[in-house]
């Protein structure tokens, strides 16, 4: 899938992402029942399980195919990007990483169930996963490392 070896440490954050992601629903849907709220930090922080079959706060409701191709589509321009590129720094590789693993993530989840499980709860904020994270997080990354290379302080 990745060709080049110095994309390893891209492909051990996909992979922990992935497995850190899946784990955490598998122990979510064992747990906890859907829409009910387990306090993990009083007036904070809680465990509820949604189902979501939508994108980003639960907009395009039960368009799973949809999603499905959109996540394909990302996927595929993703690996294909990072095969291409010349290596990156850190930070980028770290970004793609987590953006290719977040993605994947939740596709596993569009496959098997038609939706994706939400578990992580602030109440302020729309229910999300590890996966949604990881993707959040990853674009960050991405943005800095650009906005780091493009700013070269003029010399002269």
């Amino acid at each position: 899938m990745i060709k080049n070896k110095t994309n390893a440490s891209i492909m051990l954050s996909v992979g922990s992402v992935l497995v850190l992601d899946q784990l955490s629903k598998f122990f979510v849907l064992r747990n906890l029942n859907p829409n009910n709220s387990i306090e993990v930090i009083r007036n904070f922080f809680y465990l509820t399980l949604v189902y979501n079959t939508g994108a980003a706060f639960g907009i395009l409701k039960d368009k799973t195919f949809v999603f499905v191709a959109i996540s394909l589509l990302a996927v595929i321009f993703i690996v294909f990007y990072i095969n291409k590129r010349k290596k990156g720094a850190f930070p980028a590789d770290l970004g793609l990483g987590l953006i290719l693993g977040g993605a994947l993530g939740n596709l596993v989840d569009r496959l098997r169930f038609g939706y994706v499980v939400d578990f992580l709860d602030f109440k302020i904020w729309p229910v999300f996963n590890i996966a949604d994270s990881a993707i959040t997080t990853g674009v960050f990354l991405l943005i800095a490392a650009s906005v780091i290379k493009n700013f070269r302080p003029r010399t002269g």
